[in-house]
């Protein structure tokens, strides 16, 4: 019997260890933006279930995200002065100030934009979305004018500055005799020149034409004055020799 003990040792050694379960993957690190998102949808939820009375987010409207704004306030930590503070519209006040602390403009717009998203993400229609009613948007244009007079900091928005290229400089002017302007003037004079030759060769063709054509029509009278004419030489010539 022991030595059948011994054999049922052997084989429960031999048996192979049971694997040990893998270790579950870390979640995906969530970027800076997601993280804040999720933070602010669940500090919603937190708020709309606290609400008196309860609120359900099907009957969440844009009235009640004003409501949820203005209750931020309380953790606000920007100065928004009265306007009957001595330092009402001074973006850097000298002395402290009994005016109340608010949720800054920005911080608003950034946190209605990151629920808009959260809220179309969860699944719902975004036909229904209280953060993008037209009272919302109302609401935040309202605070930015009211923060931008009472802190002296107007809100534009930044134009992104194009860079401009840098253009090769002009080329120098050329010299008048370069000018497009001025070889056409000296083509059109030489063109002109030309004409005026050629026009003079052919009324000079013309003059001779003519005269042969008159000697021509003459007949033996030109005949016998050229005759003449050439005679008269040899005439001068003989006296001159006697």
């Amino acid at each position: 019997m022991e030595g059948g003990g011994g054999g049922a040792d052997a084989q429960a050694q031999a048996q192979p260890v049971a694997q040990a379960p893998p270790a579950m993957q870390p979640m995906q690190q969530l970027s800076r933006y997601e993280s804040q998102k999720r933070r602010d949808w669940n500090t919603f939820l937190q708020y709309l279930r606290n609400h008196r009375p309860p609120l359900t987010l099907a009957r969440c409207s844009g009235a009640h995200v004003i409501e949820f704004l203005k209750y931020l306030d309380q953790f606000g930590k920007t100065k928004v002065h009265a306007s009957g503070c001595a330092y009402y519209g001074q973006p850097s006040p000298p002395a402290p100030c009994p005016c109340p602390l608010r949720q800054a403009w920005g911080s608003l717009d950034a946190l209605i934009g990151r629920l808009r998203a959260a809220y179309e993400e969860s699944g719902h229609a975004p036909e229904s979305n209280p953060f993008a009613a037209r009272a919302v948007r109302i609401y935040l244009r309202e605070v930015r004018d009211a923060q931008a007079k009472a802190r002296g900091i107007p809100y534009e928005k930044k134009k992104r500055k194009r860079t401009q290229q840098q253009q090769p400089p002009p080329p120098p002017p050329l010299p008048p005799q370069h000018q497009p302007g001025a070889a056409a003037g000296e083509a059109s004079s030489s063109s002109s020149a030309a004409a005026a030759a050629v026009a003079a060769e052919g009324s000079g063709s013309s003059a001779a034409a003519a005269a042969a054509t008159s000697q021509t029509g003459g007949g033996g009278g030109s005949t016998t004055t050229t005759t003449a004419s050439a005679a008269a030489p040899t005439t001068a010539t003989r006296f001159k020799l006697e």
